[in-house]
């Protein structure tokens, strides 16, 4: 970065942003910068907080240049906000893209402006309003103190977008992926390199049956059910994929979700790869160039068309790839040794004016354990930061560990900017005359399952753009230590400690033993997974069919002894450690609470609610039997999001009643009507749909029969 303006001042400013500030000091300081960098107070706000440009027919072409050419320099300022600013001669107002902050003004006839969250902050009256209105979404307001005027949007930003030749710049520093020459691609792997490949990528049976083919043919991210059974990573007694140890984080109140399907417009997958232009260039005489693709999943074709991109551009790019291999002889013990001489390698390529890095593992076979993609990408992303060169190079990862949605999620979380998951893409391959469909068919149903579904997870915190997404970190980590936080993934949290670097080489040394070593008795074979649902030889699972049958033998007899065995086997497994809880310990004390003070237990079991399950995610009668029962003993069921029938607000005969006392409303979906809302007790209303890690009342479209159509209000067959 350097100024024109500003020159060796610029070195005094560092750091611009500091840890721990918070989001509107951050914004404060960066906003700062570029007025001081010599751009005008509008022109920085506007850069910063972006109208939706990409998706939107109706924007007029200059100022869809100005917006496309500044979006090289900065990413959006992401997710709600209504900003105001003043440097003492405009004051101003802006909304971001989507519009989820309220922001209402009005215009009195003495030349007072007012605006607030609502109309009526202050008193007006009516003979003195000359103007009411609200901020559209990413629309600004501005008042010139000096000219005495306000200043449109229209008006504003057409002077604005009109004040350079943007459309010109563009031209001249502008690649698109796919402009770029057909480059020859890598051959298809044979069955036994296929088989030895995924196998060292910890693929199973249940990957290719219930994610890759799914979403080859249907195009979509596949819908699981809600409730987890299994052990988290850290206790697991199999070797988990890094990506496990790692939770998206989801929208509070103050930063909502977006509905990614409905908000269409607002949301993009665009991503620039290469080095970043100088921020405070004003002029766009020594712009960098800019590689721009629609969205980050790279076929093996684009990735070539990135690899070979040094001869077609006029040495404006210069690509290399970097192996994330290293020696198998060198076993787990050599993986830290191996992180260090790439991040050297990244380290002087940067130095050596290459600005795209490929990170690529497909260089693994029986000579060369693969690093974990996450990994390695975090790493390089972190010493980069740390060296100064973060913003000189993109970053690309070519890596068959990549699969499903959270993966690529991830990696683009810690940096990636394009990801080509080639073994994926194999795989699909070798499918495709089982599942009787073209090859290029499914390879293009999984990069749109993807796009779908990384577009429906950076929703869930509020976030609209790749570019804004690329790089956040906004995950928090479960079971791994702290040094290996702060040395690989630099300011991610985690609540629960675990395990290091040494305890994931030796996860990645035992997988790829499973595949070349033939350390197992079915070699010869996947994995058969075993997460979704209880297999023999699978993850080990709460829920197994003795365990089912003998709750279910317990409910039916009432025999308390049958209930004590079910209840033995499902604590057995906490003493196996298969639950955080079970790493706790009950300290007694030595002087116990008079049984007389203690409530009875028919007074406590009033305070007892189950949790929100929406009719049709369960069945009729659990959802009744819950409601009975929790009625029976004065608690509260919920009806979760899927409505309620009717007929379960009237008292049965003998006595009994089906109705959920704690009702939900989520945006006034589900069958919200009056009556619904009359027979509660409690109203859990959420500020949006989906605020919270899953869809919310979300079903498969096979699933929403007439009945649950009925009750839902809902149309046929949609998810």
């Amino acid at each position: 970065m350097a100024s024109s303006i500003l020159g060796a001042d610029l070195d005094k400013l560092w750091p611009l942003i500091g840890d721990g500030a918070s989001d509107s000091a951050t914004f404060d300081n960066a906003l700062e910068l570029l007025v001081a960098g010599g751009y005008s107070l509008s022109h920085a706000v506007m850069m910063m907080i972006p109208e939706a440009w990409n998706n939107n027919p109706l924007m007029d072409a200059p100022r869809r240049a100005f917006y496309e050419y500044h979006a090289a320099l900065m990413e959006p300022w992401d997710g709600p906000a209504a900003i105001a600013f003043t440097d003492g001669k405009q004051i101003g107002a802006t909304l971001d893209r989507n519009g989820l902050r309220p922001a209402r003004y009005v215009v009195t006839s003495d030349d007072l402006v007012i605006m607030g969250s609502e109309d009526g902050v202050l008193p007006v009256p009516d003979d003195n309003v000359v103007q009411k209105w609200r901020l559209q979404p990413g629309k600004m307001l501005l008042i010139d103190l000096e000219e005495g005027r306000i200043i449109g949007d229209e008006e504003l930003k057409a002077q604005l977008a009109s004040a350079h030749p943007y459309q010109e710049w563009l031209d001249r520093i502008q690649i698109h992926l796919e402009d770029l020459p057909e480059e020859i691609g890598a051959m298809s792997p044979d069955a036994d390199t296929l088989l030895h490949r995924q196998q060292a990528f910890g693929y199973t049976q249940e990957d290719i049956k219930q994610f890759l083919n799914p979403m080859g043919l249907q195009g979509d991210d596949p819908i699981g059910s809600m409730g987890r059974d299994t052990p988290i990573a850290v206790l697991s007694d199999r070797p988990k994929l890094l990506f496990d140890y790692f939770m998206q984080c989801f929208a509070q109140v103050t930063n909502p979700p977006i509905d990614p399907i409905r908000e269409e417009l607002v949301m993009s997958l665009v991503s620039l790869i290469g080095p970043r232009p100088n921020l405070l260039e004003l002029e766009g005489v020594n712009a960098r160039h800019r590689l721009e693709v629609r969205q980050p999943i790279l076929s093996n074709l684009d990735l070539e068309r990135i690899r070979q991109i040094e001869n077609h551009v006029d040495n404006t790019f210069r690509a290399i790839t970097l192996s994330i291999t290293y020696p198998a002889g060198d076993g787990a013990e050599g993986m830290e040794a191996a992180l260090e001489r790439l991040f050297r390698e990244a380290e002087d390529a940067v130095k050596g004016d290459y600005n795209i890095l490929i990170l690529s593992d497909r260089d693994v076979n029986a000579d060369h354990i693969p690093i974990p993609s996450l990994l390695a990408t975090a790493g390089v992303h972190h010493h980069l930061i740390r060296e100064g060169l973060r913003t000189s190079a993109g970053l690309v990862v070519e890596t068959g560990e990549a699969r499903r949605v959270h993966d690529f999620c991830l990696l683009a979380g810690f940096g990636a900017e394009a990801i080509n998951p080639y073994l994926a893409f194999d795989t699909l391959s070798d499918q495709a005359p089982r599942l009787g469909a073209e090859v290029e068919k499914l390879h293009a149903n999984y990069i749109k399952a993807l796009d779908k579904g990384i577009l429906k997870v950076i929703s869930k915190m509020g976030i609209s753009t790749y570019q804004s997404y690329c790089g956040a970190q906004i995950f928090d980590a479960v079971g791994l230590s702290d040094d290996l936080l702060a040395r690989y993934f630099t300011g991610t949290k985690c609540a629960v400690g675990g395990i290091g670097l040494a305890e994931i080489a030796k996860e990645a040394a035992r997988r790829h033993a499973i595949a070349y070593q033939g350390v197992l008795q079915f070699s010869g074979a996947l994995d058969i997974g075993g997460d979704l649902a209880f297999r023999l030889r699978g993850e080990t699972h709460a829920w197994t069919p003795e365990t089912i049958g003998l709750l279910q033998h317990a409910a039916r007899s009432g025999d308390q002894n049958r209930y004590r065995a079910y209840a033995k086997k499902m604590n057995d497994q906490d003493r196996k450690l298969r639950n955080i809880r079970a790493l706790f310990d009950l300290k007694f004390s030595d002087n116990p609470v008079p049984l007389e003070e203690v409530e009875p237990a028919s007074e406590i079991v009033k305070r007892f609610a189950t949790g929100a399950m929406s009719f049709g995610s369960i069945s009729w009668e659990a959802h009744t039997t819950l409601a009975i029962a929790m009625n029976r003993i004065g608690g509260r069921s919920n009806s979760g999001e899927g409505g309620e029938d009717e007929k379960r607000f009237k008292p049965l005969a003998n006595g009994d009643n089906m109705v959920s006392r704690i009702k939900q409303v989520a945006s006034g979906r589900f069958g919200v009507t009056t009556e619904y809302l009359v027979n509660a007790t409690d109203l859990q209303i959420k500020m949006a749909q989906g605020a919270k890690p899953g869809e919310g009342g979300q079903l498969p479209g096979h699933k929403v029969d007439a009945w649950i159509r009925r009750v839902r209000r809902s149309t046929p067959v949609s998810d």
